[in-house]
């Protein structure tokens, strides 16, 4: 499982005020804190970047240099601003990402090119966030071509089929599991990534860490093989690399590996319960596990 870590966002108040204020210690302090994790990249989300968008990129890229060696994913809606980041970066960068709408696929994926770097192709396209498993399939495989005519090795991008709340889109996180499934059985299968903390987004605080750890270890079964995550939850972490009992359990749960789940274990049930979330046998309460 390569780990993409998922702090150094816009959204944060303090990452976003230290930019504002060119202030590069919390910035920093975020990305060494993250080190400890131990992930295989660092994500820098700028979002819409539409101020100074690609001074802040390079601005942004070169502090966290300092602090780390590590490969870097560059998110932004603006593509002037990805560009910028791809002029400076040191190492070989991760376009994150290139949906399927044609601007910005005839945009980024020149970009990659012209830059060496690797790509997250996202499963959106003008009609915006897919319906299914069936449409997320569509609009990953038009990448894959698309990538494929552009010279793009298989290995240098994820098809990222798009996470998203199971408080607010129960059905879109089995829908994604399909579509994960479906990735997985093609001739040539690609890599995929995710934004993992979304499936817990608005979430009761309570759940959230069993939602992320099993909803990780169920796609990882289906061949999920990247994340966007927080490296410093440990536990989170022990089920990306494949050392937790709670990725066998979910494995077990799903059928995807021998024995059944003994549902007088609270851990166990807890397991049963949240994978009948995953497939719509139960739906969604922030109670569910007293249920």
């Amino acid at each position: 499982m390569f780990v993409i870590a998922e702090k150094v966002n816009v959204i944060t108040t303090s990452i976003k005020d230290a930019m504002k204020n060119k202030d590069k210690k919390p910035i920093q302090d975020m990305v060494e804190l993250q080190l400890e994790g131990k992930p295989d990249c660092i994500d820098i989300n700028l979002g819409p970047a539409t101020k100074n968008g690609p001074e802040m990129m390079q601005w942004m890229v070169r502090i966290i240099e300092e602090v780390t060696d590590l490969p870097l994913s560059l998110d932004t809606m603006n593509m002037e601003a990805m560009e910028a980041g791809l002029q400076v970066v040191k190492n070989q960068a991760i376009i994150n990402s290139i949906s399927s709408v044609p601007e910005r696929m005839e945009k980024l994926i020149p970009m990659a090119v012209k830059y060496e770097a690797k790509a997250i192709g996202l499963c959106t396209s003008e009609a915006g966030v897919p319906r299914d498993e069936n449409e997320r399939l569509e609009n990953g495989y038009n990448l894959m071509m698309a990538f494929a005519e552009a010279g793009i090795s298989i290995e240098d991008y994820w098809i990222d089929p798009i996470v998203l709340p199971i408080c607010v889109a129960q059905d879109q996180v089995h829908a994604l599991l399909k579509a994960t499934k479906m990735f997985s059985e093609l001739p040539e299968k690609p890599h995929m990534v995710c934004g993992l903390s979304n499936v817990s987004n608005n979430s009761a605080r309570e759940v959230q860490g069993l939602l992320n750890r099993l909803y990780l270890a169920v796609l990882m079964g289906y061949g999920m093989d990247a994340a966007i995550l927080d490296p410093n939850d440990k536990e989170l972490m022990a089920v990306a690399r494949g050392e937790s009992s709670e990725y066998e359990l979910a494995l077990i749960g799903e059928g995807l590996k021998d024995g059944e789940l003994d549902l007088s274990d609270p851990k166990q049930l807890a397991v049963h319960k949240t994978l009948k979330l995953f497939h719509e046998q139960t739906l969604y309460a922030d109670s569910y596990l007293e249920l």
